[in-house]
């Protein structure tokens, strides 16, 4: 399948068409769908009767409307933790958001151990520049309770006009106290493509979310680098946390031939084959020695590109185990103008590997920085620590079995010492790289 609609992967949107035929349905198929169908309408009155409760009796008096949005984002709760409700106004922030500009803090966060967490702060932002971490779990927003707080209206509550503050408290391991941000909200405007040329006419190249003009401003990008003779890419997707599923698609095939498959998905029919999604840029850059930087804030979309280049031998990956979100998200519109974003089915690398829980395993894994003899211990926030998330239940037979990588030894040189070690191990690598080429990451997907 080539190109579709938008899709969110990662924090990934497909716009959902839902077709509906009509037929006839014989013997025991009909009985089982009436009886299905039975169950949920008696299930839905029992609703209908607690919502008739709540209005008569109820202290005091309660809005039709918040009571069935409550039980929608129950009803999300129960499912795994990238499903959310979205109120109108959530609905246009999130539409925004694949814009690349809104107004906030610039946070992206999670659910870990029932608590809100800090997956990543988006650099550059009044969250960075306040000192904000990775591993840090938000207590409150202004004098908010995050505990029974969902992701969607923490971010609701942590957005607002430019100018305007918000305090958060915040609790960070090792610290005795809870520490206090007092935040002023900015237009959080992410220029998702920065680029420069580095020594050895070496390309670099930092991608911080696939928004839908990414692709494009990455092939201008490479075209100014290419204009100034760059022999090597570095391609740095670390703390990526993704974005729209068509733009990480865009930007792989930006790196192989056409007719490769980048990333196939797949629902929860087994008898529906996995949708492929092609390569089809007719001139890519896909003779220049390549290297990937990778991390646990690498998520979704970033492991899409990331496998996809693993697996077709295209890229050396460099750093550590990224985010392992394997999930791919359909936003559905509802008639009120608030929508669903829906788990609706896995992805998977041109090999076959789902990443869900499991992450993508560089090729090469280098560790963060000594810093003062001291080394580094930020706490990590994976998609296998997020409060119900899905299983991996490893590739289908058909497709044979799951390839397991396993990590490289972890490199110890006294490069430590350098500002960025996993970059500097990429620079490196491709200053090398006539010696290294021959040692292949993976023998190319057949």
């Amino acid at each position: 399948m080539q190109k579709q609609q938008k899709t969110w992967v990662g924090v990934t949107i497909v716009l959902l068409i839902a077709v509906f035929t009509t037929g006839m349905m014989v013997g025991k198929g009909l009985r089982d769908a009436f009886s299905a169908e039975a169950e949920t309408y008696e299930e839905l009155k029992i609703f209908a009767e607690v919502l008739s409760l709540i209005q008569k009796n109820y202290v005091e008096e309660s809005k039709s409307k918040d009571l069935v949005y409550g039980a929608i984002r129950g009803m999300l709760n129960t499912l795994d933790p990238h499903s959310a409700f979205m109120s109108p106004e959530l609905y246009k922030e999130m539409q925004v958001d694949t814009k690349g500009e809104f107004g906030g803090l610039g946070i992206q966060i999670g659910i870990k151990e029932n608590r809100l967490t800090v997956i990543a702060p988006i650099e550059g932002t009044p969250a960075d520049r306040a000192g904000i971490k990775a591993g840090d779990f938000i207590l409150k927003v202004d004098e908010d309770s995050t505990k029974e707080m969902t992701l969607m209206e923490a971010v609701q509550k942590m957005r607002g006009a430019k100018g305007t503050r918000v305090k958060l408290t915040i609790q960070r391991e090792g610290t005795e106290e809870p520490l206090m941000f007092d935040l002023v909200r900015e237009t959080i405007k992410i220029d998702s493509v920065k680029s420069k040329m580095l020594e050895s006419n070496i390309g670099y190249v930092r991608l911080s979310q696939f928004q839908e003009m990414t692709a494009k401003d990455l092939a201008s990008a490479l075209k100014k680098l290419k204009a100034a003779k760059m022999q090597s890419i570095i391609l740095d997707l670390r703390n990526n946390p993704g974005g729209l599923l068509n733009s990480a698609v865009e930007t792989t095939e930006l790196f192989i031939p056409p007719g490769k498959v980048v990333v196939s998905i797949k629902g929860r029919d087994p008898k529906k084959q996995k949708d492929e999604y092609l390569s089809d840029n007719k001139s890519p850059y896909d003779n220049y020695p390549m290297v990937i930087l990778v991390n646990e804030g690498s998520a979704s979309a970033s492991e899409i590109v990331s496998g996809a280049l693993q697996d077709w031998g295209r890229a050396i990956v460099v750093g550590t185990a990224t985010f392992g979100k394997g999930s791919v998200q359909t936003i559905l519109q509802l008639s009120d103008g608030s929508g669903l974003r829906l788990t609706t089915a896995k992805y998977y690398t041109p090999k076959g590997r789902s990443i869900q829980n499991i992450g993508i395993t560089p090729d090469i894994i280098v560790k963060p920085a000594l810093i003062q003899g001291v080394a580094q211990a930020p706490t990590v926030l994976r998609e296998k620590d997020l409060e119900r998330h899905l299983k991996n239940e490893g590739v289908e037979p058909s497709l044979g079995k799951e390839t397991q990588r396993k990590p490289a030894p972890l490199l110890s040189e006294t490069e430590q010492e350098a500002e960025d070690v996993q970059l500097q191990k990429a620079i490196d690598l491709l200053k090398s790289w006539e010696i290294f080429k021959e040692i292949k990451p993976l023998q190319a997907a057949g």
